[in-house]
């Protein structure tokens, strides 16, 4: 039988000796050593981490229309990318020119309009430089991890934001009042969120009114819409399918 004596010896020495391993990884000023899988995998998956930080605080930070999705989940996958170029480069001249050669090449006859497309060509490149190099366990371990990264991105819609079914539009006139808590009644009854996006005040005693709704049912949008042109006080009611951010 093992003795506590010998089990908290043994705990010792596996905390101390992860605890080395930490700091090596951690206080290492650059690669000085043979490239093995190992050191590939844990430079990309620490990658894809910080990446995954970085998308999740532009998705946050980020205010107004242009926000885009696929720039998001970008942001993840270039870090990754990134860091297989460095690694296929290993401190090499002719390859790093070379890389730089055959993406000003590509870049230069095609026009990339999406940051994903960018990734993808600049994926494959890295892959064929890698198979060229006859760099093969690193261009098996890199086609194979972002492979898996693209798959993540891609079930949980990473970097998505739905915040808005609608944009409603309509008009108050007559008892603005009565008008005004009618329409917020009905906008309760078939919304969970709402935001006021636009007031303006009409010279006819009139109040004309924007808003954002995200819907109970965004398939119902058509009851609300005719509940809102059935009742008195509201008067050119409009209605947009639409997200919060728009894609571009």
């Amino acid at each position: 039988m093992i003795s506590t004596l010998g089990l908290d010896s043994m705990f010792t020495t596996l905390a101390q000796s992860g605890y080395d391993t930490f700091l090596d990884a951690f206080t290492s000023s650059g690669f000085d050593g043979p490239l093995t899988p190992k050191t590939a995998l844990l430079a990309m998956l620490l990658a894809f981490t910080i990446g995954h930080l970085i998308g999740w605080v532009y998705a946050f930070t980020h205010q107004g229309l242009s926000y885009s999705q696929m720039f998001t989940a970008s942001l993840v996958v270039l870090p990754v990318l990134v860091s297989l170029v460095m690694l296929l480069m290993s401190n090499s001249l002719v390859i790093a020119f070379g890389l730089l050669a055959v993406f000003a090449v590509v870049r230069f006859r095609n026009v990339l309009k999406d940051t994903r497309d960018t990734t993808f060509v600049l994926w494959s490149i890295v892959e064929g430089m890698a198979c060229g190099t006859q760099n093969f366990s690193l261009a098996v371990i890199g086609a194979v991890f972002v492979f898996i990264v693209f798959l993540y991105l891609r079930f949980t819609a990473f970097g998505g934001r739905h915040r808005y079914d609608v944009v409603l539009s309509l008009q108050l006139i007559g008892d603005l009042v009565g008008a005004v808590q009618s329409h917020r009644d009905i906008l309760r009854r078939h919304s969970n969120r709402i935001q006021l996006a636009s007031e303006r005040k009409l010279t006819d005693s009139g109040l004309d009114l924007s808003y954002r709704l995200l819907l109970r049912d965004p398939s119902r949008s058509n009851e609300l819409l005719t509940e809102l042109e059935s009742s008195d006080g509201i008067e050119n009611v409009s209605l947009f399918m639409r997200e919060d951010e728009s894609e571009i």
